[in-house]
């Protein structure tokens, strides 16, 4: 065989068309959608994400392996390819949301929009979501460009797996060899990551690489007819045959065939009815729609529930569109959360569903297949890759501008509602007193004052970094602060220091910043801040206000014991913050005023949705808590301080705590205080770590 560099010439090898994994694509999409516009009834539907992933291998690896083949791969073809393909609904989408975007989506939402459209246009949204929150979380709702996340993982699919097999190729190593080692280890990654970085599993391309890989190990197979896995077929069709008929056994197994795509689908049916958002995902669970759709795709276009059902006209259809459904459909129903400001009645959701479908349909006629197979290849390539350069710039600058202040909506939607403070943060710069200056880099945030050297030290995850921006603009002569951790991907130096496997993941950095402040002399006050389920190790469905009895309350405080004691070793007195109320996504509870008036005619606009929970039974459910930090002021007593941030978040006189105080908004994102909040909060903190400084002077 000739092994040249790839053919510069058009000559990639494309598989036969088959009907019934268009049929396949509508199962996906429509378990997806499912999931999303009714997640209490279809609660595993986001499997259909999986189910395309191995779709997508499955197709991508036939083309390069078949082209690999005849020596006619070429990587300008193919990606040519991939681009009029991804593009164009992609880029319309973009804008729409930008578009949208623009005349409903305060500053601070339009600014993460316009990041998000950035990592969109530039295949990275999976890393940036990665960085940002779970997928499962309730800020995610908001998030109207939040699906492409799995595009992501699929385009980098697309870049490097080409690029894998041809190097393989030319120096005839075995691409089946390549292949399983590949799933082998993405496997692993996922298995081991599943657990104890559920948000790393579910995001990173090394974790969910082996679900393409699933598509591509089959395509591999079909095409070289792998003895092993024919003899195989053979004998449990044979057995098949004479179960079911004294006949002899066909050739091609019938039985054989008819029996995979059954069990298939009674996989897949498993996952959507029995996987749900509370499971380690993708994990061990992820087997069960990817081994479904193997087998699906692996019976053939002649099995029965292929040929009668997923080729049937309406499922291909839906297939044929099910790119543009998937891009349309998240987008509309997260813009209706938002200018909801909650969950959409049911008419709003079947409406938007089927906004979706009719937008995917003149999508694809209009769009896609105008510019996938019409003529002038090359002008077109041209043109949206300046489109997608284009729209991704626009996005960047839109952050860059902090969401672009002058629009209407924000006029509309002042300041006021949502805690936003102007702080200088000119005297702010990086770093923060490592003795190794390439740890810095492993943090969120590692700051410090520049007027002076740090004499209090604020440590703890992102709910620490919220309360940092207040902490430092407040600052006085008498004493500036450095702060170390906030929540990135190295995960966040929650507070404990602990051998139990639930602290593992924040040991390194929470050490790394012990280290520093125990070296650093000129510290003198520590002030841990951080969220009450980083302490208890609570999972997402866990982290309310009602702490379930006694969970993991023994090793939170034997975690935070050796963590105050190694300070007071060093001689520093402790401050820990305690944990503001949890209520809903702030955004939810924002009486929003589009900058459409038939869009607030139509929701009812504007409607007052404070959140608020009554002070005593806050008081009441964070009892357990409460109940640890009582303990470790009874164990300190001159060394540490108990701070509550109740009465500066709370109306005392009224006894509520709710979303908002004297007209401003006291959260920013999820439960994370906003701005004016950091700043209220520092008012009275600063002045009472600053006495209890001068109290500490021997």
């Amino acid at each position: 065989m000739n092994r040249s560099l790839p053919n510069k010439q058009p000559h990639l090898v494309h598989p036969k068309y088959r009907a019934d994994i268009d049929g396949l694509r509508a199962i996906a999409i429509l378990s997806v959608v499912a999931y999303h516009a009714f997640p209490g009834w279809i609660k595993g539907g986001f499997v259909g994400v999986d189910i395309f992933f191995v779709i997508s291998g499955f197709l991508i690896s036939t083309i390069i392996f078949g082209s690999l083949d005849n020596d006619a791969f070429s990587f300008k073809e193919f990606y040519a390819r991939r681009i009029k393909r991804i593009f164009p609904a992609l880029i319309l989408v973009m804008t729409a949301c930008y578009a949208l975007g623009w005349v409903v989506l305060l500053p601070d939402e339009y600014k993460q929009l316009g990041k998000h459209i950035a990592a969109g246009a530039g295949f990275v949204s999976n890393l940036f979501f990665w960085q940002e929150a779970g997928y499962f979380d309730n800020a995610a709702e908001t998030k109207p460009l939040l699906h492409l996340w799995s595009l992501g993982i699929e385009e980098q699919f697309y870049i490097v797996w080409p690029l894998l097999l041809y190097l393989t190729w030319k120096r005839r190593f075995n691409l089946l060899f390549l292949t399983v080692a590949i799933i082998v280890i993405s496997f692993t990654v996922n298995i081991g990551k599943v657990n104890s970085d559920a948000v790393q599993a579910f995001y990173s391309p090394v974790s969910r690489f082996w679900e393409l890989m699933i598509g591509s190990i089959l395509a591999y197979t079909a095409l070289h007819k792998v003895s092993l896995w024919n003899n195989a077929k053979q004998k449990i069709g044979t057995a098949l045959e004479r179960i079911i008929s004294s006949n002899a056994p066909a050739p091609n197994s019938p039985a054989l065939r008819n029996a995979q795509s059954l069990i298939g689908a009674l996989l897949i049916g498993v996952a959507v009815l029995v996987i749900s958002r509370e499971k380690a995902f993708p994990g061990w669970w992820a087997l069960l729609p990817t081994f479904g759709a193997c087998l699906i795709i692996s019976a053939g276009q002649h099995a029965w529930l292929n040929r009668t059902v997923l080729s049937h006209r309406v499922m291909v259809w839906f297939g044929l569109i099910s790119y543009p459904f998937y891009l349309w459909h998240w987008s509309l129903l997260s813009f209706a959360r938002i200018v909801e400001s909650g969950t959409p009645a049911l008419e709003i959701r079947i409406a938007a569903i089927f906004i979706a479908i009719v937008l995917a349909w003149l999508t694809y006629k209009l769009v896609e297949k105008p510019v996938r197979f019409g003529r002038k290849t090359r002008t077109k390539i041209i043109a949206l890759c300046a489109l997608a350069a284009t729209v991704g710039f626009v996005g960047h600058y839109t952050k860059l501008q902090e969401g672009l202040g002058f629009r209407d909506v924000a006029k509309l939607n002042s300041s006021a509602f949502y805690g936003y403070t102007k702080i200088d943060k000119s005297y702010i710069v990086n770093g923060c007193g490592f003795k190794r200056t390439e740890d810095e880099g492993k943090f969120a945030g590692c700051i410090s004052d520049k007027r002076d050297s740090a004499k209090f030290a604020l440590v703890g995850d992102s709910k620490a970094g919220a309360l940092a921006n207040g902490l430092f603009s407040e600052s006085s002569n008498k004493g500036r602060w450095l702060f170390i951790g906030g929540t990135g991907p190295n995960g966040a130096p929650v507070p404990i220091i602990s051998d139990e496997p639930i602290y593992s993941r924040n040991q390194f950095l929470i050490k790394t910043a012990l280290e520093a402040i125990v070296s650093n002399q000129n510290i003198q006050v520590v002030v841990l801040t951080t969220a009450t389920r980083s302490i208890f190790h609570l999972s997402n469905v866990d982290s309310i206000d009602d702490l379930p009895a006694n969970k993991n309350f023994e090793v939170a405080f034997a975690g935070l014991d050796r963590m105050i004691a190694e300070l007071v070793k060093a001689g520093k007195k402790v401050v820990i913050t305690v944990d503001n109320p949890t209520l809903k996504d702030p955004k939810l509870c924002i009486p929003r005023i589009t900058a459409l008036s038939f869009i607030n005619k139509a929701m009812g606009l504007p409607r007052d949705r404070i959140c608020s929970i009554d002070y005593d039974r806050h008081i009441e459910l964070s009892a357990k808590y409460r109940l640890l930090l009582d303990k470790l002021q009874a164990k300190y007593p001159d060394k540490l301080r108990i701070f509550d941030t109740l009465d500066q978040l709370c109306d005392m006189k009224n006894r509520v705590c709710s979303s908002f105080l004297d007209g401003k908004l006291l959260y920013k994102f999820s439960d994370h205080i906003s701005e004016y909040a950091s700043v209220r909060i520092a008012k009275k903190l600063i002045p009472f770590v600053e006495d209890f400084s001068q109290s500490s002077v021997q």
